[in-house]
């Protein structure tokens, strides 16, 4: 190559070092998910707050309490309403009735064993002649 086909094939290229490559972005910090959301028992559960109806103006209430995955839990018998804490636990709510740990699950009128909730469909069950629908 001669000597003028050097230094155009330099000036066309330019004299320049190549740039360095720019270092990477930072990345964001990754996202935290509060426990209240990470807990899907509780978006379980959370979907029976409200109120469900027994037979007699009998009812079961559930109502969200201050902490994630907990609930204040109202059983109105032919006698009385009480309060109880539960908590979610799975599938279930989990309380302390009398002593004894109870539960409260879904299901349908007839996993209820009670004739006047037969055929409903959207249940909450507390114990076999125990429960509670929506209509």
């Amino acid at each position: 190559m001669t000597l003028a086909a050097c230094l155009a094939a330099g000036l066309l290229t330019g004299c320049d070092a190549p740039s360095p490559t720019p270092p990477p972005a930072p990345s964001a910090p990754p996202a935290t998910v509060p426990a209240a959301t990470a807990t899907p028992a509780a978006a379980a559960t959370d979907a029976w707050i409200g109120q469900w109806t027994g037979p007699e103006g009998t009812f079961l209430r559930i109502e969200r309490a201050d902490v994630p995955g907990r609930y204040t839990i109202t059983i109105r018998d032919l006698d009385e309403a009480r309060r109880y804490e539960g908590q979610a636990d799975g599938p279930l709510i989990r309380f302390d009735r009398d002593g004894s740990q109870a539960t409260i699950q879904a299901g349908d009128g007839d996993a209820t064993g009670m004739k006047w909730l037969a055929g409903k469909r959207d249940c909450l069950i507390i114990a076999t002649g125990e429960g509670y629908c929506r209509d």
